[in-house]
């Protein structure tokens, strides 16, 4: 900034205003401090900025999987409500991977941003546990908080539920909830949400297959077992605890001759693109991703001003159901 006021033949004060407050400065001044910035390559140090202002105007965002949509508009989500507060948002992907989770943290703690929103793994948090200890405000999205920390979660019991009420509603009976493995949190509270409803249902029958993950692979899988039974001995309907192991499943399903919806509902979860990308378009239990991230936003920048004064809460956000080709037809 100091060669910058130099070349162009005003203050450091000057320097600042055009940057931060540019229509305190006046035309030919201001166009005079632009061109001697153009010159010199000026790119500002938000680091030392934030350090001098004793504020960032900037959060970090770690997402398990950019590959699945729902964390996409959480995103976005995020972003608007930031966008609002004049703060910029940093996308850090873990791809499901602790240790790029754990890097991704330190290094937005390293760079001073005001706060970080993170949708973890299904793992233990404890690099977060630890940047809170040291003062960096972080609130968990697509997973619930605690005593130390804010969060923000879908219904997941409550989505498969509503999946399971809807093939009972449709006149189904022979049901089979699957996902993978029991362990991750929320794939057990789909579960919950299946069992829930069938047991309130008179006649209707539940079985639950434990699958090593909820991928394309796995689905398929799951459907060649499905597909390998005798017609009798197959369900009427299938919920899945994501659509990609819907998908994956309803392939062999349909090469063996099973109809789609006809002979089996298929029920997804997560409605992101592949539940409509698919051949037979998938009906899926899909989360609020925009109203979660701007949640979650608010949540971390109400935490950010009010520092100690803050009380840590989990909010949590209804599902919905998406009706389509895979339980009610029509392509």
């Amino acid at each position: 900034m100091t060669d910058v006021a130099r070349l162009a033949g005003v203050s450091l004060g000057t320097v600042s205003n055009v940057l931060n407050t540019p229509n305190l400065v006046a035309a030919g001044t201001r166009e005079r401090v632009e061109r001697a910035i153009e010159e010199l390559g000026f790119v500002r140090n938000r680091t030392a900025r934030s350090l001098a202002m004793g504020r960032a105007d900037t959060v970090g965002f770690v997402i398990v999987d950019l590959a699945n949509s729902l964390f996409l508009d959480i995103a976005r989500g995020a972003e608007e409500a930031f966008d609002t507060k004049h703060k910029r948002l940093l996308l850090a992907n873990s791809d499901v991977d602790l240790v790029k989770q754990t890097g991704h943290i330190e290094l937005f703690e390293e760079t001073q941003v005001a706060g970080i929103l993170l949708a973890p793994l299904d793992a233990p948090l404890e690099a977060a546990q630890q940047a809170r200890g040291r003062g960096m405000p972080v609130v968990q999205v697509n997973w619930p908080g605690g005593d130390d920390a804010c969060g923000v979660v879908a219904d997941e019991e409550l989505g498969g539920y509503l999946a399971a009420k809807h093939v009972i509603g449709l006149g189904r009976r022979r049901l089979v909830f699957a996902g993978g493995p029991f362990s991750l949190s929320a794939v057990e509270a789909r579960r919950r949400g299946v069992l829930k409803a069938c047991e309130e249902s008179r006649g209707v029958e539940i079985e639950t297959i434990e699958t090593p993950r909820i991928t394309v692979r796995g689905g398929h899988a799951l459907g060649v077992m499905l597909a390998e039974r005798p017609p009798l001995e197959r369900p009427d309907a299938l919920v899945c605890a994501s659509d990609a192991l819907a998908f994956g499943a309803m392939q062999p399903l349909l090469a063996a001759g099973v109809s789609v919806p006809e002979d089996l509902a298929v029920v997804g979860f997560d409605n992101n693109r592949m539940s409509t990308d698919s051949p037979v378009r998938i009906t899926s239990v899909g989360q609020p991703g925009l109203e979660m991230g701007r949640a979650g936003a608010e949540l971390l920048m109400e935490e950010i001003s009010l520092g100690d004064r803050h009380e840590h809460r989990t909010i949590i956000l209804p599902p919905s159901l998406h009706e389509r080709a895979s339980t009610v037809g029509g392509g």
